[in-house]
């Protein structure tokens, strides 16, 4: 059997590197090279490699950025990385594996062994590894700073301190700019974890505001209120809310 793989690495030499060393390796192919996380996003769905082979520290997109976007069709991923701190997080998080750059040869076809046998064992899909290692890594790295979003075929990276509101609509979440309004695919109550409770505050159930964007509340009953924001939108206040809204302000 025959691994095909997708080689992702900001730096040419590196990528070039690492394909010699494949290519002197059994079993295993490249059927394409990436230079950044958004190019290696577009390949895995256009090529549905066995294997991707991922750069960790890459500009705009880092790999975990990459491992996000990708969602459930991420192949087995073996992380590249030139610092200890990301390899020992991925080892203990049961990453497929991971190479420290410099790559040593012998490695590489223990690497290459590796996931010949973990392909025969189980399928991508029924691999939870991956989705794990995201959540360890988002969980690290709270409160965010900015959301990544795919639509249509296109990545929007969005800064927090950009967004106005959140609101939920089943599954999604709808994320409003000044400039635009983008659909992402997530649970509110997840994305609410991740975002600095400081700047960010869940007034309703169905919706999360940014505080620098309140323009006031206004009261309609007792127990009846609305936010109403700097770019004209309103949005119904729970009392759990408006108890929140009363600490943070």
């Amino acid at each position: 059997m025959t691994l095909s793989a997708i080689i992702v690495d900001d730096e040419p030499h590196a990528r070039q590197a690492l394909e010699r060393m494949l290519g002197e390796c059994l079993h295993i192919a490249i059927i394409d090279r990436c230079e950044n996380g958004l190019a290696a996003v577009k390949a895995v769905h256009k090529m549905q490699p066995d294997v991707l082979f991922l750069d960790i520290q890459m500009p705009k997109l880092d790999g975990f950025d990459v491992l996000e976007l990708l969602g459930e069709a991420a192949p087995l991923v073996v992380f590249v990385t030139a610092h200890d701190d990301y390899a020992i997080r991925a080892f203990e998080n049961n990453a497929v594996d991971y190479l420290l750059k410099p790559v040593a040869k012998a490695r590489l076809q223990a690497c290459v062994d590796r996931l010949h046998t973990r392909l025969q064992t189980s399928t991508p899909q029924d691999d939870n590894t991956m989705a794990n290692l995201l959540t360890v890594h988002q969980q690290a790295n709270t409160p965010i700073n900015r959301i990544l979003v795919r639509e249509k075929g296109d990545v929007h990276v969005v800064m927090t301190r950009d967004i106005i509101a959140l609101e939920a609509a089943d599954d999604y979440v709808v994320i409003h700019t000044e400039q635009q309004k983008l659909i992402k695919q997530e649970r509110l109550n997840k994305l609410e974890t991740r975002l600095d409770p400081r700047q960010f505050c869940r007034i309703h159930r169905s919706a999360i505001i940014n505080l620098d964007y309140l323009a006031g509340i206004e009261t309609e009953t007792k127990d009846s209120r609305l936010a109403n924001l700097k770019n004209g939108m309103q949005l119904a206040i729970s009392r759990t809310g408006y108890s929140k809204l009363v600490q943070l302000l």
